[in-house]
């Protein structure tokens, strides 16, 4: 007999021979196969042209392309004016959530849908539509031009009114979420405690709602520096004025400069993908900490 069949029966077989365990989502290699590639057919292949587009500049042609004048001045305007638009998303998305989780009042559902519209609304339709609004003989635009003097249209200030609205549902959905899970009975807790509201505001909730501010302002941020459809109508693409980096880039493809607009474009490439990681590096302290406090 054997000294396979002579074995004990609770006995292990060798390691070597152990059969390996089936996974628990069956045929994942052939998913994960499909999966990479139809990420590298639509998404990883189109975005590596861009830098191989670039390369027959060389890095000296490549430098004077994405360092010209006109390209430094629209890499100023978008970050700034997108920076702006997160800052005011920030801080207007926060109390949106708040009102929206903390309060109840007539009309609180059509408000909560309100919020994504700028998700469901083409961008070119929001730009029209925000340009016929801050014109200066629109509803809005006629009134601050002319009892304010303050120009919307066809300034930076147009471009960060429709980058703000892009960016304002990532904050509240990113904010409301979190509101939604903190306990009544933390803030009773900290005012029978003898703390004020302020204090309860700046010392319980805001630590917990941190990570999530934190993780909308960077995707607003994100959406903003990427937006096209809603800026290049109420911008008006005036070179070296209210020409943003999107713009640009069309510029030069209408100008048949395919490989200058990929250079621009590749720029802008690096600076999305540390935006992204910026994002997980957000989503992912946010979730540790989560489970800290959980």
């Amino acid at each position: 007999m054997s000294s396979a069949m002579m074995a004990a029966p609770g006995a292990q077989t060798p390691v070597g021979r152990q059969r390996k365990r089936p996974g628990v989502l069956p045929g994942f290699g052939i998913s994960m196969g499909f999966t990479v590639f139809y990420l590298s057919l639509l998404v990883l292949v189109p975005l590596a042209m861009l830098p191989l587009k670039s390369a027959s500049l060389g890095w000296d042609g490549f430098w004077r392309v994405v360092s010209a004048p006109q390209a430094v001045y629209s890499y100023q305007l978008t970050f700034g004016t997108a920076l702006i638009a997160a800052l005011v998303n920030l801080v207007f998305g926060m109390l949106v959530a708040w009102v929206l989780v903390r309060y109840q009042f007539p009309g609180k559902k059509v408000v909560d849908a309100m919020v994504d519209l700028p998700f469901a609304l083409p961008t070119a339709v929001a730009g029209i539509a925000l340009t016929a609004l801050y014109a200066k003989n629109g509803w809005l635009g006629g009134p601050l031009n002319d009892w304010l003097g303050v120009k919307v249209a066809f300034t930076p200030l147009g471009i960060i009114v429709a980058m703000t609205f892009i960016g304002l549902p990532f904050v509240v959905r990113t904010v409301q979420p979190v509101l939604e899970d903190i306990e009544r009975e933390i803030e009773e807790a900290a005012a029978s405690l003898g703390a004020d509201r302020w204090e309860t505001l700046r010392r319980v909730l805001f630590p917990t709602i941190t990570p999530a501010l934190l993780t909308g302002f960077a995707m607003a941020f994100a959406r903003a520096i990427g937006e096209y459809g809603s800026v290049v109508f109420i911008a008006g693409n005036r070179p070296m004025m209210t020409q943003i980096t999107p713009l640009l880039i069309m510029s030069k493809l209408e100008q048949f400069d395919y490989v200058g607009a990929a250079a621009i474009a590749t720029v802008m490439l690096a600076i999305s993908f540390v935006m992204l990681l910026l994002i997980n590096l957000l989503q992912g302290w946010q979730a540790r900490r989560g489970r800290r406090f959980a």
